[in-house]
């Protein structure tokens, strides 16, 4: 009787502090104004970052957190991803030529569905973390300008469509070199809007355009490491063609 009262009481204490929590952090989305300034504002961003040369690239390998591992083609809509002892071929475009291994052993049964949902799962989190400055120009996306109680503005960006959760928005603020600093974000994985996240360690990559290195959420810091960025799979130090069993 004791275990099931500590229980209840445990429960009761979570719950009110997170209803506390939510009424005492969570921000409405603001409303912003569409137009010309907004469209301003967004590709002097891009032109800051270089995006002519991120359109351009074809190759991008990196990591994320130090868990999850990318080669991803894009110009050809491909991406191996891997965790643990899981390796996933993904083919953008002809999602049934997806292959997935298991300590090197590939995956054959229904479970292939459940890796092949993971790792584009993973992949869609994880580069928006990488390139999601160069997203804001795609079908679906709202952009609009936000006038803060400083007087400065911000960039209001609303996903339509895309991705694994259409819907969610990021106000952006930029620093003193128009380089993005930060974003809030109102997504549907979290229960709280406005929460702040940061964009630095900026570094250029062999082909020429901008990405943030670090991030910071609260306590909780992570990095995007090893990034390499090429023409060809032999630019990423790779000799062989890893997606070949998936074209």
């Amino acid at each position: 009787m004791k275990f099931l009262k500590g229980i209840l009481f445990l429960f009761i204490f979570l719950f009110s502090f997170l209803l506390i929590a939510y009424f005492v952090f969570n921000e409405k989305l603001p409303k912003g104004e569409t137009g010309g300034n907004a469209d301003f504002m967004a590709t002097r961003m891009l032109g800051n970052l270089n995006a002519t040369a991120y359109d351009s690239t074809n190759l991008i390998a990196w990591s994320h957190r130090d868990a999850h591992h990318y080669v991803w083609d894009k110009k050809n809509e491909m991406v191996s991803v891997k965790w643990d002892d899981k390796t996933v071929l993904l083919n953008l475009k002809e999602w049934n030529k997806g292959k997935a291994f298991e300590n090197n052993v590939e995956v054959k049964d229904k479970k292939i569905d459940v890796l092949r949902g993971k790792a584009y799962s993973l992949f869609c989190n994880d580069s928006f973390w990488l390139v999601a400055p160069f997203k804001i120009l795609e079908a679906g996306v709202t952009k609009s300008i936000v006038i803060n109680a400083d007087k400065s503005a911000s960039l209001l960006v609303s996903y339509g469509s895309g991705g694994v959760t259409p819907g969610d928005s990021y106000l952006w603020s930029f620093d003193e070199n128009n380089l993005p600093k930060a974003y809030k974000m109102w997504v549907k994985i979290i229960p709280i809007g406005g929460v702040n996240a940061t964009w630095s360690g900026w570094e250029k990559t062999k082909t020429g355009f901008m990405v943030a290195t670090k991030h910071k959420i609260g306590p909780m810091e992570f990095e995007n490491k090893f990034i390499k960025t090429g023409a060809t799979l032999s630019d990423l130090g790779l000799d062989s063609d890893i997606f070949k069993a998936i074209k």
